[in-house]
């Protein structure tokens, strides 16, 4: 902004409120994500006035902008979930735009729910100017009848004929009692989590939360941080503190290793596929798989099991498991961080269970639930009186007492799935590791969920929902109340389901999603016909259509024959809007992260 060409937009910018002083210092960019749509970003509108005194304290100047954001459980179950997927480029798109059009200098991004997290990741990647995580933080579990509850209790409640409609009002009163992201290991949670695996994010990122004043203090870090790591690249040089240098492919490894370890949502992977791409590291399905085969499943949260993410805290939270990791050799703990050189000492000082712990990493994972209703970030500052460090059998377990010896994701391949599928192994019961059953088929959701409400579904049927994939829906919509509802029904353990969807983090049970290549591309899941039988074996990561060759390329060839509605949901009537064909028109398979191609 020097020369005299430049006058107009030194006006301009001291119309925006830049003094005399902040004139040639970095200018940071505060994305916020703000919504009162969406109870993760409730109450994050006064987070980035907080984070701009912070700044403006440094001496530099600090413009926040806003993008969209999309909440899953409300925009589920209808068409709403068209557009939860494809928002991430949208949200990508716009901070890439705001940022490069107003030539910010760095970044700090308050996000918290699904698409709104790697969105702003991807931006990241393609902006590659120095750039910190700080997310609004989970939710608190609810309490209802004495039992902690989620948003995932209340949907498979209001399907239960066996509750009554008294109960089923007690557990929605009672599922979200505070702001912030679902309390469960969701997509939300998982990526927030990832977010401090990947380096980006400072500890406490994933787990402390919303309506704790530690929160709170973790924003005013991150302020001050990203002062500091602007200064460094701009005054000093230091390219070690650019998101691009940071997210290695062995930063990524090291993430995808947290999501098995401690049973993420399966949208990780697509997330985290598309971070990679935008970062042009060369990290993929092979890579997951690989890495599903190695590292054990040493924690389960909701819909897992009974703990919630307040619990994961309490534990140590997503150091906690890292440690655990590092013990057992399964982590690269030489790759760069924004807060530390290395990820190797930032355990060492992070690790509750380790003698060189911080003490504010001690106060900072005692943080605990206030138990009381609100939309107010930072309204809490209770305590736990003690950690747990129950390695046995507590919320996070070590590598010598996991869950399950493989992770809790893992990728199946087959001539179902040629270029792989996803399971979330964490939500499966050790029965239902392998399975047989005749497939019963469904050309969208609505028709699923109307199939398994009225009986259409049995004890040992496989439930194959198709043309929900990212062309083909077109949006890849989550699959939670087909899930929730066979659970309803007493089928989650007794039938499987596969899908060229995707699943919500709150899916339990044998749910095999991303299948790829997805039916509206031509895959062998538009193939599928009712009766046929289906082989789904996790120890051996196999999916199979038990159908000989000739007759599958039969049915393909008819299927070519029906010219421009060839490899379409015949029956379903959806309105497509221009927006999502245009969507539509250039999203690659799920195996890919569903990035867009040109």
């Amino acid at each position: 902004m020097t020369g005299r060409t430049m006058a107009g937009a030194r006006s301009l910018w001291r119309a925006n409120g830049m003094n005399e002083e902040q004139f040639g210092k970095p200018v940071i960019a505060i994305v916020n994500s703000f919504s009162q749509f969406v109870p993760g970003h409730v109450h994050l509108h006064e987070t980035g006035q907080v984070i701009k005194k912070v700044i403006e304290s440094r001496g530099m100047f600090a413009a926040e902008f806003n993008t969209i954001a999309i909440d899953d459980g409300i925009a589920m179950g209808h068409t709403g979930m068209l557009y939860s997927l494809p928002s991430r480029e949208l949200i990508a798109d716009s901070v890439e735009y705001v940022c490069n059009a107003h030539c910010a200098d760095a970044m700090i991004c308050i996000s918290n729910c699904d698409k709104i997290t790697p969105g702003m990741m991807m931006a990241a990647m393609r902006l590659n100017i120095p750039a910190i995580f700080v997310s609004g933080g989970p939710m608190e579990a609810g309490r209802a009848g004495g039992k902690a509850v989620d948003l995932i209790d209340a949907m498979v409640a209001a399907a239960e004929d066996s509750v009554s409609d008294d109960r089923l009002m007690e557990i929605e009163k009672s599922a979200c009692p505070t702001c912030g992201s679902c309390s469960g290991m969701f997509t939300a949670n998982s990526m927030n989590c990832l977010a401090e695996a990947l380096g980006l994010a400072l500890p406490g990122n994933g787990t402390v939360m919303a309506t704790h004043t530690n929160r709170t203090s973790l924003f005013t870090r991150a302020a001050q941080l990203i002062t500091d790591l602007a200064l460094r690249y701009y005054d000093e040089g230091d390219e070690s503190v650019l998101p691009r240098a940071i997210a290695s492919r062995a930063a990524f490894i090291n993430a995808m290793s947290l999501d098995i370890a401690m049973g993420g949502s399966t949208n990780t992977v697509l997330h985290l596929l598309a971070i990679a791409h935008e970062a042009g590291v060369d990290f993929t399905m092979k890579d997951i798989d690989e890495l599903s085969r190695r590292v054990p499943n040493i924690c389960r949260v909701s819909p897992s099991s009974s703990f919630h993410i307040e619990d994961i805290n309490r534990a140590g939270g997503v150091f906690a498991i890292l440690g655990e990791l590092e013990r057992a050799g399964l982590l690269n703990c030489s790759v760069k961080r924004i807060d530390y050189p290395s990820l190797g000492q930032a355990i060492d000082q992070w690790d509750i269970i380790r003698p060189t712990v911080l003490p504010q990493a001690q106060q900072l994972f005692l943080s605990a639930p206030g138990g009381v209703r609100s939309t107010q970030g930072g309204t809490t500052s209770r305590q736990y009186p003690s950690h747990d460090t129950d390695r046995v059998s507590g919320a996070i377990r070590d590598t010598l007492h996991p869950y399950n010896t493989d992770g809790g994701l893992a990728v199946l391949y087959g001539n179902l799935a040629p270029q792989g599928c996803i399971v979330k192994t964490a939500g499966i019961d050790s029965s239902m590791f392998s399975f047989t059953g005749k497939a019963v088929t469904f050309n969208s959701q609505d028709d699923a969920v109307s199939g398994i409400l009225n009986g259409k579904v049995n004890e040992g049927d496989v439930v194959v929902i198709r043309y929900e994939g990212p062309r083909g829906g077109p949006g890849m919509q989550e699959m939670l109340y087909p899930t929730s509802y066979l659970k309803s029904k007493g089928l989650d353990k007794k039938c499987a389901l596969i899908t060229d969807g995707r699943f919500s983090g709150g899916t339990a049970g044998l749910s095999a999603g991303h299948v790829s290549p997805e039916a509206a591309a031509g895959g062998a899941i538009a193939l599928v016909r009712d009766g046929d039988i289906i082989e789904i074996s996790i120890p051996e990561r196999k999916i199979t259509i038990m159908e000989d060759e000739v007759t599958l390329e039969e049915r393909r060839r008819q299927e070519s024959g029906k010219g421009d509605l060839a490899f379409s949901p015949a029956g379903r009537n959806r309105v497509i809007p221009s927006s999502l064909k245009a969507y539509a028109a250039h999203v690659s398979s799920a195996h890919m992260g569903a990035v867009r191609l040109i």
